[in-house]
C-alpha cells in the first residue's frame, strides 16, 4: 500500500462498532482504515480480516435486499474500507485526520490504544472515542494534545442511524468540534453535541423508557406486545415527529408539571417528580407556544405556520406507518 493511498480516516479496533463506523465511511465515498492493534499469527489475522471483510458485505448485501443499494455496488463499497493489522498501524495511524477509537470497554484497554494513537498519529488529527460508558473527561488524560480530542458516540447500527453524539471535555478546541461536524455532516450524518455527562442524550433517555416499560410489564400494567403497539405507533411516531423538548413547549410546560405532580402522587415520586427547571418556568409563566417562549423563544414566529408544520411531520409519519386513513365517503347507521 503506498502512502498517498492511505485513508484520511481511520477505526482503531476491529470489531462490531469499527466495522459499523467502516461501513457509514465507505457508504458515502469516503476511504476508511479499520486497524487491528491487537499482535495475532497469519492465521489468526487472515481469519480476522476475513470475518470482518464478511460482515462488511454482509451488511451491505442486507441493504441490497431491502432495496437501499444497488447489489452491484458492494463490491466497490467493500473495496473503500482497508482492514491494518498491527504492524502497519504506525504509517496508517500517521496519514489520518480523523481517528475513531473502538477497543473493548476497559480504562485499561483505552490507554493501551491511545499510546499508540498518541504516538503515530500527528499533532493536528482529531483523536475521539466512541465509548458508550467511559466519560470524556476520564478519557482525555490519555490523550496527547487533549484539545483536540471528545467522545463520539454512534447508535447501532452506525451506518444506519444518522445521528452521531460528541462529547466535549471542557478542554475540547471549539474549532476541532467544528471540523468534527462538517466531517460527519459530510458523510450524511446528524452530529449533536453534549457535555462530559454520563449516558450521552439517547441512551440516557432510553434507559427510563425501556425500564419503565419493564416494570409495567412487572407490575402487570401491560403485555409486552401491549407497550410495544403503543410506543410503535405512538410515542415513537410522535416523537419521530417531533423532539421532546419540543414537545414539551407544543403542549405546555404546566401540563408536564401537571402530569408529573400526580404520577409522582400515584406511582413513584422519585422516577416522576419533576425537575426544578419545569416548576421554574410554570412559576414565570413560560409555558411554550401557548405563552410566546418556554425552552424556546417563540417571539415574531408564525405560530399558525409552525402548528401547520408540526402538523405535517406527523402525518408524513403516520402514512409512512400505513396508518393514515382517508376520510368515510357515508356515515354508518
Amino acid at each position: 500500500m503506498a502512502d498517498d493511498a492511505l485513508p484520511r480516516f481511520a477505526a482503531v479496533g476491529a470489531g462490531r462498532m469499527g466495522r459499523g463506523i467502516a461501513i457509514a465511511f465507505a457508504y458515502a465515498g469516503r476511504r476508511i482504515a479499520l486497524i487491528d492493534l491487537r499482535t495475532r499469527d497469519d492465521g489468526a489475522w487472515e481469519r480476522l480480516r476475513a470475518e470482518a471483510f464478511a460482515e462488511i458485505e454482509s451488511s451491505l448485501q442486507g441493504l441490497a435486499q431491502l432495496g437501499v443499494i444497488d447489489a452491484g455496488s458492494v463490491p466497490a463499497i467493500c473495496r473503500r474500507v482497508q482492514i491494518v493489522r498491527a504492524a502497519d498501524a504506525p504509517r496508517v495511524l500517521a496519514a489520518a485526520e480523523l481517528v475513531f477509537e473502538g477497543v473493548p470497554e476497559t480504562i485499561e484497554a483505552k490507554r493501551e490504544a491511545f499510546e499508540q494513537i498518541n504516538r503515530h498519529c500527528s499533532d493536528d488529527a482529531i483523536l475521539t472515542s466512541t465509548t458508550s460508558s467511559i466519560l470524556v473527561t476520564q478519557l482525555a488524560g490519555l490523550v496527547r494534545k487533549p484539545e483536540r480530542f471528545l467522545n463520539m458516540h454512534w447508535l447501532n447500527p452506525a451506518y444506519v442511524i444518522p445521528v452521531v453524539e460528541l462529547s466535549c471535555h471542557p478542554g475540547t478546541d471549539p474549532a476541532v468540534l467544528a471540523r468534527t461536524r462538517q466531517l460527519m455532516e459530510e458523510i450524511g450524518k446528524l452530529p449533536v453535541v453534549c457535555g462530559p455527562s454520563p449516558g450521552y442524550i439517547v441512551p440516557r433517555l432510553q434507559a427510563l423508557v425501556m425500564n419503565e416499560a419493564a416494570r409495567m410489564i412487572e407490575e402487570g400494567a401491560a403485555t409486552a406486545e401491549e407497550i410495544d403497539k403503543a410506543t410503535r405507533y405512538g410515542l415513537g411516531l410522535r416523537f419521530a415527529a417531533i423532539g421532546v423538548v419540543e414537545f414539551i413547549d407544543f403542549g405546555g410546560c404546566d401540563i408536564l408539571h401537571h402530569a408529573s405532580r400526580e404520577m409522582a402522587g400515584s406511582i413513584d415520586a422519585g422516577r416522576y417528580t419533576a425537575p426544578a427547571i419545569v416548576d421554574r418556568m410554570v412559576a414565570e409563566g413560560r409555558l411554550g407556544l401557548k405563552s410566546g417562549s418556554g425552552f424556546y423563544d417563540y417571539a415574531g414566529r408564525d405560530v399558525g405556520a409552525y402548528r401547520r408544520d408540526v402538523l405535517s411531520r406527523t402525518l408524513g409519519m403516520l402514512r409512512h406507518a400505513g396508518l393514515w386513513r382517508p376520510p368515510a365517503d357515508e356515515v354508518e347507521p
